[in-house]
Order: C-alpha cells, then structure tokens, then sequence
C-alpha cells in the first residue's frame, strides 16, 4: 500500500558536510552563511538572519578564508562609510559547487530517501 506523501513541512531533506580533513569541511550552514553573505553583503546581516552571533559568523567566515587557497569572502571595515562583505570569485565558485552537489545528491537518492521515508513510523500517531 502506497503511502501518502507527508506535508510539505515534513518533507525529507538531506544534509550534505565535505570533510577535507581535520581542520576544513563545509556543510549547510557554511553555505547559507555565505549564501547571505552575498545576499546581504554583510558578515552581521547574514549571521544575523541565521540566529549567529555576529562572532561566529565572523569565525565562520575566517575558518573558511583559511581552509580554502583564495578567500571566498573579502570584507571591508565599518566606519564612516560603513563596511561591507561579499564573496570573491572563489566564493561563488564553491557556493555553486556546493549547491548543485546538493542538488545532484538529492535526485540521485530521490528513491532511496523515498524507500527509508516509507519505512517511518507514522509520526501523527502515539508512540
């Protein structure tokens, strides 16, 4: 007997984290951040919007700038002016990488999420 599908808000989703070693993975948040980042341009605005602390985004922000060979985000001080953030050429490349990973990874195990799903206990009833 087919299942129904269950309610938008109870959709699976799949996380995907690229570890490159001990000290350099990117995930979800890593990408979201950037993702506001350039969104917003600013490091604050775009942790800010993800319930971050102005000084995790900013570690964020720092631990990928040195995991990677280019930085992938380039900020200017505030002030007078103001400042500002956005992501260098090497950002948006690896931003794009990561999305369509996500992307690719999704349609490929489409089935299998779908097979695991129909597998759940029906989560509107008692435990």
């Amino acid at each position: 007997m087919a299942r129904a599908a269950p309610p938008p808000d109870q959709t699976p989703s799949l996380r995907i984290r690229i570890v490159f070693g001990a000290d350099a993975m990117l995930g979800p948040g890593k990408a979201d951040l950037l993702e506001g980042i350039r969104e917003t341009g600013s490091i604050a605005a775009a942790g800010r919007a993800m319930a971050m602390s102005y000084k995790r985004a900013w570690s964020l922000v720092e631990e990928m700038n040195n995991a990677f060979r280019d930085p992938l985000v380039d900020s200017t001080r505030g002030g007078a002016r103001g400042g500002g953030a956005r992501l260098t050429e090497a950002g948006e490349t690896v931003l794009a990488n990561y999305r369509k990973l996500e992307e690719i990874t999704a349609e490929a195990g489409a089935a299998r999420i779908g097979t695991i799903q129909s597998m759940l206990r029906d989560m509107s009833e008692g435990k």
